[in-house]
């Protein structure tokens, strides 16, 4: 009796988990391993002739490639100011948009927006603005600001990239610190008030502390995206001008499907998982402490 009402238990866990299991694992799992396997190797990714090389990918990457320390490096930048920039904006708007605003509901949804087009058409939509738009602004109003080459020059186009994907994750992030800020116990917030304390030191000295889970989580979302930027990279500037602003996806995408050269390509995905790992791995650790201490 015991060992069929076991049997009943792990066929039910079998039919809730197994689709999903096996989803993983043709999808993500396998396409993994397989990648891995590829990165030892000089396929071209066409042809049937798979060639075992060994470490000569990796050593290519680190001695022979001279873009890939440049991807890196704009990579590297751009995470730091997009990740920075998204949390403040989304942390700022939430803030605002958790008062008694009769328009709270409208203007969650309007920054909230930006986040359901996909990245391509969000890509190309600015390169318009950018190229089409601030032109015609910059001969109406003669400000220098629209008239700056922004996606032509290496640094107005760096900036560019960034106000997009700010603009577009910020209002993603806003809500998740929405939900935080409505957690925080109001009670201690009045006690907060009749003990003198202003509006900067409730929120630095107990809605801040209290919303640090959120904080990791929104932390932990910015910096995979930052790094792993790649369609509105490519939609907006294609990496140029003269590939100043080629992100590592849109290098290893590049090298893999533009060169053909998927061997070197997996080697590159592969370290790029390894870092991307590493450091969100580090994040997690470093705000989880701090939710401790809180």
């Amino acid at each position: 009796m015991k060992n069929k009402k076991k049997l009943k238990e792990a066929l039910l866990y079998l039919a809730f988990v197994g689709p999903v299991l096996a989803v993983f694992t043709v999808i993500v799992l396998i396409p993994f391993v397989l990648g891995m396997y590829y990165s030892f190797t000089n396929w071209n990714g066409v042809t049937g002739e798979i060639v075992w090389v060994g470490l000569d990918n990796f050593k290519y990457i680190f001695t022979g490639d001279p873009q890939i320390l440049n991807s890196f490096l704009f990579t590297t930048k751009f995470t730091v100011f997009a990740v920075i920039l998204t949390n403040l904006i989304g942390l700022t708007l939430a803030v605002i948009l958790t008062q008694a605003l009769k328009s709270t509901n409208i203007l969650r949804t309007i920054f909230f927006l930006p986040n359901l087009i996909g990245g391509l058409l969000l890509g190309f939509i600015w390169q318009f603005i950018f190229v089409r738009g601030f032109e015609s602004i910059g001969k109406l109003t003669g400000l220098s600001l629209f008239q700056l080459p922004w996606l032509g020059d290496a640094n107005t186009a760096f900036w560019g990239i960034v106000i997009v994907s700010v603009w577009q994750g910020s209002g993603y992030i806003m809500i998740i610190y929405i939900a935080a800020l409505q957690n925080v116990p109001h009670e201690l917030i009045e006690a907060a008030k009749v003990d003198g304390a202003n509006r900067w030191q409730i929120f630095k000295s107990i809605t801040l502390p209290l919303i640090t889970p959120a904080v990791t989580i929104c932390l932990f979302l910015t910096i995979a995206w930052s790094f792993k930027i790649f369609d509105v990279n490519v939609s907006l500037t294609g990496g140029g001008p003269f590939k100043s602003t080629e992100s590592l996806s849109l290098n290893i995408y590049t090298e893999a499907f533009v060169n053909n050269r998927y061997g070197i390509g997996a080697a590159k995905a592969f370290l790029f998982f390894i870092i991307v790992a590493t450091v969100t791995t580090a994040q997690v650790i470093f705000t989880k402490k701090r939710e401790v201490q809180a």
